[in-house]
């Protein structure tokens, strides 16, 4: 449908048609225009019917066929499922009832939330033929919302990585460079966000998992506060044992284009569900959080904790950044850190505490040549009853040392992660400022305390490298203060504006 034939079956007259402004006609028939539209203008303009939802549809889709090939973000795309989505939100809106703040906007779902009729591999031969018989609650809220399902976005083997790849896909490429990593474990959903693939997309949070796709993708990245968003149900399989949960780590939550955009989204999936114990009912009014600034807040800034490597350019762009919240926004910003030591034993500990280790370590006896490595390392390990036990009570003490620090400060500000986008096929680089570290992992050390912590923490874009490749800021608030964090990333956004910044991949293939 077109979209003059689209606001005519709407009913409106052949004048008003005709009267409506070259700018949309044009946006109507442009399929790169609608694909470059935030989340926000794509709801506002098919409601107001000026453009059709099988329309932008369609413009998706057509990009997803030319990129997804090269990129890797979906890896169970449904153009079907959203074709046949979006025909049903048109035709609600041409019989003049009513829809959802979403309807009509295409999105990507994580491949590690479960989907109703949609495959859920959770980027692992475990769970390779596995579909669900229930929709996540946040999944759930979406398509009641009227969002159009895309498909299923990469993730590396059951989450346990901050990499782009697994064993039964294809890698997820980096948009901004496509021999870098997209990272994770929201790979996919923020390598589809950053090519345009849909003006946002569903991530998972349990160590840093939307944060960390949205620092190296150039992204904006939200994790709520723990509670914020149901969790319900963990990835399964009925017929086997084995569970991924990061049920006291997880959050779901946004990766868009702009702030506003993840406000919308939350929007939609926040508050309490009797199917989580942990949630709790939403007071917030994400859509008109007020946009006053911050001027007067007191906001900490880290370069490094005091003790972690961070690559030179990462530490600059993240200190001209703080800079901005002292010189701009009206902050009064000094250097200051909650923690002088590494937690990251402890918080590994946790993850896999989390799961059902006796279900995977039988799964692993029969699959393990064709699972990750240092998952299967993983899962086999043993630890001792006073391993779990001291990593509980450090995560008190964690937990403790960050409300006392935050009674002095409205914001902490770190980088997101220590290291721009690298190489593909590693889970981190060797190296990092010069200095050999002791594992792959030490890239995300700025993330995972607020897992712990269940502090709503978000990553903003600060800028790009000299080799082109983004960088991003984490902003952290106070215990349940999701209102300044959001506010906070928008005023940062109005003062460093980012959402026109676009992947040179694009151009390159006149999208």
């Amino acid at each position: 449908m077109t979209r003059r034939e689209f606001v005519q079956a709407a009913g409106a007259t052949a004048a008003a048609v005709a009267g409506a402004g070259v700018e949309l006609a044009r946006a109507a028939t442009n399929a790169n225009e609608i694909c470059r539209m935030d989340a926000v203008t794509l709801a506002q303009k098919i409601r107001r019917k000026e453009l059709s939802p099988v329309e932008v549809t369609d413009a998706v889709l057509a990009r997803m066929e030319k990129l997804n090939p090269l990129i890797g973000a979906f890896c169970t795309p449904t153009p079907d499922l959203a074709r046949q989505q979006a025909k049903q939100v048109e035709a609600a809106i041409v019989a003049g009832k009513p829809v959802g703040p979403l309807a009509g906007v295409p999105i990507g779902i994580k491949d590690l939330v479960e989907t109703k009729g949609i495959k859920t591999t959770s980027g692992s031969i475990l769970y390779k033929d596995y579909i669900p018989t229930e929709d996540d609650v946040a999944v759930e809220r979406l398509k009641n919302a009227g969002a159009i399902i895309l498909g299923k976005t990469n993730v590396p083997e059951l989450g346990f990585s901050g990499a782009s790849y697994n064993m039964i896909f294809p890698p997820t490429k980096n948009p901004w460079n496509l021999d870098r990593t997209a990272g994770g474990s929201s790979s996919g959903s923020g390598a589809a966000a950053a090519a345009g693939i849909g003006p946002f997309a569903l991530g998972g949070d349990a160590g840093g998992s939307i944060r960390i796709p949205a620092s190296i993708n150039g992204l904006y990245g939200l994790k709520g506060s723990m509670g914020r968003v149901p969790l319900y149900p963990s990835t399964k399989d009925e017929t086997a044992p084995g569970v991924s949960g990061w049920e006291s780590l997880a959050h779901s939550g946004p990766l868009s284009r702009t702030v506003a955009d993840a406000a919308l989204m939350m929007s939609v999936i926040a508050g309490a569900d009797d199917r989580d114990r942990r949630t709790f009912p939403n007071t917030i009014d994400w859509v008109n959080v007020p946009k006053s600034g911050i001027k007067g807040l007191k906001v900490a800034f880290t370069e490094d904790w005091g003790y972690q490597a961070v690559d030179p350019e990462v530490r600059s762009l993240c200190s001209q950044a703080a800079k901005v919240f002292q010189s701009d926004l009206g902050c009064e910003v000094e250097a200051a850190s909650p923690w002088n030591e590494n937690y990251s034993a402890l918080f590994f500990t946790l993850a896999l505490a989390d799961n059902d280790l006796r279900g995977l370590r039988e799964l692993v006896k029969k699959y393990k040549n064709r699972m990750m490595p240092h998952l299967v390392d993983a899962i086999n390990g043993r630890m001792t009853d006073e391993q779990i036990t001291d990593a509980v009570m450090t995560r008190k003490k964690v937990a403790n040392q960050s409300w006392r620090f935050m009674r002095k400060y409205d914001l902490l500000l770190t980088p997101t992660i220590a290291v721009p986008a690298f190489a593909q096929g590693i889970q981190g680089p060797e190296t990092i400022e010069g200095k050999k570290v002791s594992s792959p992992f030490e890239w995300i050390a700025f993330t995972y305390h607020f897992n712990l912590t269940g502090q709503p923490a978000a990553s903003v874009p600060v800028g790009f490298t000299k080799d082109g490749l983004p960088v991003g800021l984490q902003i952290v608030g106070r215990h349940l203060d999701d209102v300044t964090v959001l506010k906070a990333s928008y005023a940062f956004e109005m003062a460093r504006p980012w959402k026109d910044k676009w992947p040179p991949i694009l151009p390159s293939m006149n999208l």
